[in-house]
């Protein structure tokens, strides 16, 4: 039980840091690597996981979509951009794999669709200053 317990802490502690650096890089998507963390440090550790879920990251990131509150356009655009530019290299560098590209081509429609018809959108908050 205990390498299972370290598995999942150093899978969440990869996850954090993939989601900080996508935050902030525009091509790489926070949203699945903060989620992945959460779902690690639940599985892991009270402590981790009472740590993460007060974080900013979390909070600006996967609050709203842990507690069934959707995401906004902007975050459901941002990530299907992004997973779409990505998925496209995969598509192209499989010129020669065709079952490959069907595969590849049903994921990619899947999250489109997910994304669109199964995740809520919430409306944009409006900051008056």
């Amino acid at each position: 039980m205990k390498i299972k317990k370290i598995l999942y802490i150093i899978t969440g502690c990869i996850g954090v840091g993939l989601g900080a650096v996508g935050a902030v890089v525009p091509l790489l998507p926070a949203f699945p690597f903060l989620l992945l963390a959460a779902f690690c440090f639940g599985r892991s550790s009270e402590r981790l996981n009472h740590w993460f879920i007060h974080t900013k990251l979390y909070k600006n990131n996967l609050e709203s979509y842990v507690q069934g509150k959707g995401m906004t356009w902007k975050t459901k655009i941002r990530i299907m951009i992004t997973v779409t530019i990505l998925m496209s290299i995969g598509f192209i560098m499989m010129h020669q794999v065709p079952v490959g590209r069907f595969v590849l081509g049903c994921v990619w429609l899947f999250h489109i669709l997910y994304f669109v018809f199964g995740v809520k959108t919430m409306k944009q908050e409006k900051l008056y200053s």
